[in-house]
């Protein structure tokens, strides 16, 4: 695994939040720490409703390009292991 991808994947660069409501174009997504974010509601998840939990994650343009890799690898290597 990567540095960068061990980073993207540290709790230290996430953070798990509930869906509170929508509003307009808007959801209002409570964190943890009591702070509230207004998220555009065509950028969730189709699946997303009030009350739900979601996780908040940051990452770079790299260590983003990095876990797209890690993934792809990951469902090859199953494809192949499946395929004997």
């Amino acid at each position: 695994m990567a540095a960068d991808e061990k980073d993207y994947n540290d709790n230290r660069y996430s953070q798990w939040g509930e869906i509170d409501r929508f509003e307009e174009k808007t959801a209002v997504i409570l964190l943890a720490d009591g702070q509230s974010l207004r998220w555009p509601i065509g950028n969730l998840p189709a699946d997303a409703a009030a009350g739900q939990k979601i996780r908040l994650v940051l990452a770079t343009s790299q260590s983003a390009q990095e876990e797209k890799e890690s993934i792809a690898k990951t469902m090859i290597n199953e494809i192949l292991k499946n395929s004997d």
